[in-house]
């Protein structure tokens, strides 16, 4: 267990701002444009903006999630650091484990806070923020577990990150249908299956993350 949080707190360090990786703001400045266009696309029409508001911030949440793909795996495997986690004992499922929750970590939290200047950008209610609010963060370590999945499988190939997008948005899709289909029917039906989609997809991501990993060593 020691061992996973001192992987953590590196994964951290590399992916928030000021780390190595950090572009952790790039999502968040990719989130707030979107909730700033829009109106200038559709027109500032009050109701139309706060009907279709919703909706446009979880697909702005779902592109925002596939910018950090690039340097969420490639670079260590590159660099060796996981053939030196190999040889000090450490599987590669508990690395990507690790890797999951830092970048969770790393992008989340800021587009959550972001739905509130977002929000007021595109008029939404109070209800319709609260729902938006509820499911990003049920839906959210979804994306990411996705995100990292895609990202493992296409680190060795060297036009992965143009397919990892190719590859995320359909994976994507139950989450976004349930997530932002709780906005229009507002019950706890579609974050309750968004928010076990997600799990599923956590508890699936390190192994499937892991023996992607494992093959690009060997191979």
């Amino acid at each position: 267990m020691s061992a996973f949080w001192t992987l953590l707190r590196r994964d951290l360090g590399l992916l928030l701002p000021g780390g190595s990786r950090g572009g952790a703001l790039l999502p968040l400045v990719f989130f707030l444009a979107v909730a700033m266009l829009f109106p200038f696309a559709v027109g500032p029409e009050p109701a139309l903006l706060a009907r279709t508001g919703g909706g446009v911030l979880w697909i702005a949440a779902l592109l925002a999630a596939i910018l950090p793909l690039d340097r969420l795996v490639k670079d260590d495997l590159e660099s060796g650091v996981f053939d030196q986690f190999a040889l000090r004992g450490i599987a590669e499922e508990s690395a990507m484990a690790a890797r999951l929750l830092a970048h969770w970590l790393a992008f989340a939290p800021l587009l959550l806070l972001a739905c509130l200047p977002a929000a007021a950008l595109l008029g939404l209610s109070g209800d319709s923020l609260r729902q938006v609010v509820l499911g990003l963060l049920a839906g959210t370590p979804g994306l990411a577990a996705i995100g990292l999945m895609v990202s493992a499988v296409m680190a060795s190939l060297r036009a992965g990150t143009a397919l990892a997008g190719l590859l995320l948005l359909p994976l994507a899709a139950p989450v976004l249908i349930f997530g932002a289909g709780a906005i229009a029917r507002p019950d706890s039906a579609g974050l309750a299956l968004a928010g076990a989609i997600s799990l599923a997809l956590c508890a699936l991501a390190p192994f499937a993350a892991g023996a992607a990993i494992r093959a690009a060593r060997e191979n």
